[in-house]
């Protein structure tokens, strides 16, 4: 949501409802863990009144930990942290599923799969950073495939459930290549949002 027409926000999200589209993702950024401030809880609390699909919140925060009770009164279905935000990371996934969220953690795209490791038994969703967090619209990293495919191996290693997610530069370009790395869920924003024909965008993706 954060490349919608936030002056049109409702027509937005109406248009979202009445897609093929499975979630709402909501990026939440507070100028100090990315270099951008987003839309905070007020703006939430309104799309949450008019949204009839699962909301996906990722936070990109410091200490989001203070704020999980928060988000779950906000209506967020699934909560997503960084990996990098957060020192005590088992405590805080275990916060988020006490709180009846399911609970996730992203990684940019320095970080390493394998660090996930011992705690991929615990996680809803994996997200995949394929763009440096804080902006929409920058120009999708190749390794990430790579990342997509050891984040597989390492699920069917584990033995775990997660979903891998992908967040950023996701297009009709490079969603089949995604899928087939191992992808299971695709954020998308400005190939739909800023596209003449949102919904035909959404379905062509819903299709790959």
């Amino acid at each position: 949501m954060l490349a919608s027409d936030f002056g049109n926000l409702k027509s937005e999200i109406n248009m979202i409802n009445d897609s093929d589209a499975d979630w709402f993702h909501l990026d939440v950024m507070d100028g100090v863990f990315v270099p951008n401030i987003s839309f905070g809880m007020p703006v939430i609390k309104s799309i949450q009144k008019t949204a009839k699909k699962i909301l996906d919140v990722h936070l990109m925060i410091e200490r989001p930990d203070k704020y999980i009770v928060k988000f779950k009164e906000l209506g967020a279905n699934i909560l997503t942290v960084h990996y990098e935000a957060c020192i005590h990371l088992h405590r805080t996934i275990q916060e988020i599923k006490n709180e009846g969220m399911k609970a996730g953690v992203a990684i940019n795209p320095h970080t390493s799969v394998e660090l996930l490791t011992d705690l991929l038994n615990e996680l809803d969703v994996v997200c995949i950073m394929s763009v440096n967090p804080g902006f929409g619209g920058q120009k999708f990293i190749q390794n990430t495939f790579n990342k997509v495919k050891k984040m597989r191996k390492l699920r069917e290693e584990t033995k775990s459930n997660f979903l891998i997610e992908i967040d950023g530069g996701v297009n009709l370009d490079n969603a089949r290549k995604l899928v087939d790395s191992g992808a299971d869920i695709l954020v998308a924003g400005n190939s739909i949002f800023k596209s003449s024909n949102p919904i035909s965008i959404i379905k062509k993706l819903k299709n790959i």
